[in-house]
């Protein structure tokens, strides 16, 4: 063997160093700082990218990740495109979410301006990172399930190959629907042609404590609901997914993510206690809902993780 060819342990070292550095970006946010823990455990030296746009505690959800020696704080700014390419630098994958600044928590016609400019900023840095190997890239349900003909009952159910129509989104003024519709396609666009290695995950609804009516997901929620589509995921449930689609070598494309269906009366009842619990009359009647057939679907995401754990 020629000295040109010898592979030395040091070699083998740093290549298993990439393998291992990841970034998650926003770790603001409770996606992303859930993220940060999880990939910690598994002993990934994690790259945590916090937003400066308008956040004024960043470290907040990170607190208990702060004394661990694998975790590496990076500030990044979506328009900085400097303040990205170095939290990406020497990462092999890089889990990517927007969260909504603080100063600006409501999406509206303007929002999607934002989510677009800081998707391709970031999509951008990934094809000129020579060590990346992966992005996983959160978007929405909402970037599924409106389009014209959506309460037709005789339609297929929705599943990966479905996208929301721009057009009805701004007609209905759906802001939401609109921006994640918009950042996900610019960034299935700029992968396709830099070659970067990317799957997204399409989330339902995440609930939790700091769910309320006010989430810009929930606009349209009555239309959700009596389409079949109105869908929530826990945190550790969308934890693992993204955590299975970066490590599983045969995912690829989009994976819709959810574990609950909100299409029946006690599951109504108990999503509005959830996001009123202290306007919720005990007299309120809900007895005019009906039972909705279930019109989406996550086969796909579900076999992956079954196939993953086994």
């Amino acid at each position: 063997m020629s000295p040109a060819a010898v592979i030395t342990p040091s070699i083998i070292h740093e290549e298993e160093e990439f393998s291992k550095r990841v970034c998650v970006m926003d770790a603001s946010g409770r996606l992303g700082s859930s993220l940060v823990e999880s990939l910690l455990q598994r002993n990934y030296i994690v790259h945590a990218a916090v937003s400066t746009y308008g956040n004024l505690q960043p470290l907040k959800g990170l607190a208990n990740c702060l004394n661990n020696k694998n975790l590496k704080i990076f500030e990044k700014d979506p328009f900085d495109y400097e303040s990205i390419t170095n939290a990406l630098k020497d990462c092999s994958a890089l889990f990517y979410t927007f969260e909504t600044p603080q100063d600006q928590p409501i999406f509206d016609e303007f929002m999607a301006e934002i989510d677009v400019r800081a998707a391709h900023n970031v999509l951008e840095a990934c094809a000129q990172t020579d060590t990346m190997e992966k992005v996983i890239f959160t978007s929405s349900i909402t970037a599924v399930i409106w389009k014209e003909d959506h309460k037709s009952s005789t339609a297929d159910e929705l599943s990966e190959r479905n996208w929301s129509d721009v057009s009805f989104c701004k007609k209905f003024k759906l802001w939401h629907g609109l921006s994640k519709t918009l950042a996900e396609k610019t960034a299935w666009a700029l992968a396709m042609d830099r070659g970067v290695n990317m799957v997204s995950i399409n989330a339902g609804l995440l609930v939790g404590p700091e769910i309320s009516m006010k989430a810009s997901y929930l606009k349209g929620a009555a239309e959700m609901y009596e389409d079949g589509v109105l869908v929530t995921v826990d945190l550790k449930f969308l934890v693992d997914a993204h955590i299975c689609v970066f490590e599983d070598i045969s995912s690829y494309g989009r994976y819709l993510c959810f574990n609950h269906v909100v299409n029946r009366p006690d599951d109504a009842v108990e999503f509005a206690k959830m996001l009123t619990p202290a306007t919720l009359s005990a007299a309120t009647s809900y007895e005019d809902l009906g039972i909705f057939e279930q019109r989406i679907g996550n086969k796909k995401l579900n076999k992956l993780m079954v196939d993953y754990k086994n």
